[in-house]
């Protein structure tokens, strides 16, 4: 593990300040995080719920405020995703930002299909096909591929000219990731020569404990990646949620979570209901049981980037707090 980032949901409680006031709160974390060492903060996409909805936006304010820290998507859905809008909101941040932008995608979750589909539009192709053909084709205007033409002439543009996307950032198409959770997805991964993101699920159950699980598509994205690919470098990013419980202030602060997180699946992260998925378990602790845990977590040790997972619920304060006791206290141990 080389690097260090985070991930937030920058989420809206409603407070006296509202929407506003909490999306100033995750720029502020962004700074924060900035300052103490942060390679790059990840955001979630989340449609209709009280979190961050409109990653780009966000990340061209937080490009205003900070100078080095990058900004990553974990992830978005194509399912629900224009590709060549999504191109030219992404590209244009990474302009704006020096070349900043990694930009997570995946297809999505299938399982909210019937809720959402009604509200961005039907299609005759599966969930999967869908997101991934709006997937491939945001590959294609990233590459600088010709997308129409012309015609007799179109606003500036001279009759007869291809369409391309503007502006091109050329290299976010390198910082492209996609969210695995899978063996075969973390292969087909590679063999789109894309960046492999984990995160703190995985959408298929071997019957090995949630990191062993992780580890094997980390090594099986590794080995396939150098094959396709043998002059590029692979990379990976893996979540974990960390929850420092230092004094009982930290403990009364995240024992809501901690408590509702743990309720809601066995003691090998199996969900008691819904699909066969797995959950890492918290990271909770004070500092020498996190060390000791994150330095036995087998993904962990393989991946390049370690992304903190900030809880779903906490506040800014509680949060800043998480940030600088990985940064300042674990991280040196685990280096």
């Amino acid at each position: 593990m080389r690097e260090l980032g985070f991930l937030s949901f920058v989420p809206n409680h409603g407070g006296p300040a509202g929407a506003a006031g909490a999306l100033e709160d995750g720029l502020r974390l962004f700074e924060t995080a900035e300052s103490l060492g942060y390679g790059t903060g990840w955001v979630r996409g989340r449609h209709f719920e009280p979190f961050l909805t409109s990653p780009m936006t966000f990340f061209a304010a937080a490009a205003q405020r900070t100078s080095t820290i990058g900004f990553g998507t974990a992830v978005l859905g194509m399912r629900y995703e224009d590709p060549v809008r999504l191109a030219e909101d992404a590209s244009t941040v990474d302009l704006l930002s020096g070349g900043r932008v990694q930009l997570g995608i995946s297809t999505g979750i299938a399982g909210y299909g019937p809720i959402l589909d009604p509200v961005f539009g039907s299609t005759e192709r599966s969930f999967r096909d869908e997101a991934e053909a709006r997937a491939a084709r945001l590959l294609e205007v990233l590459r600088g591929e010709p997308l129409g033409t012309s015609g007799k002439g179109y606003e500036s543009i001279p009759a007869d000219t291809e369409l391309t996307l503007q502006p091109q950032s050329h290299g976010l198409l390198d910082r492209v990731w996609w969210g695995g959770g899978s063996l075969g997805t973390a292969e087909r991964t590679a063999d789109k020569g894309l960046l492999l993101h984990c995160s703190t699920l995985n959408t298929e159950d071997t019957g090995e404990p949630f990191a062993v699980a992780q580890a094997a598509q980390i090594a099986a994205y590794r080995e396939r990646f150098a094959a396709q690919h043998p002059d590029r470098t692979a990379k990976v990013a893996v979540g974990r949620i960390v929850v420092p419980l230092l004094d009982d202030h930290d403990r009364a602060v995240h024992e809501e979570f901690l408590t509702g997180y743990a309720s809601g699946m066995d003691d090998e992260g199996r969900p008691l209901s819904g699909p066969p998925f797995r959950f890492s378990k918290v990271v909770a602790g004070g500092v020498a049981e996190i060390v000791d845990a994150l330095a036995a977590d087998p993904a962990v040790t393989a991946t390049d980037e370690l992304v903190v997972t900030l809880p779903a619920n906490g506040d800014s304060v509680a949060h800043e707090r998480i940030l600088r006791v990985v940064a300042e206290e674990v991280l040196p141990q685990l280096r």
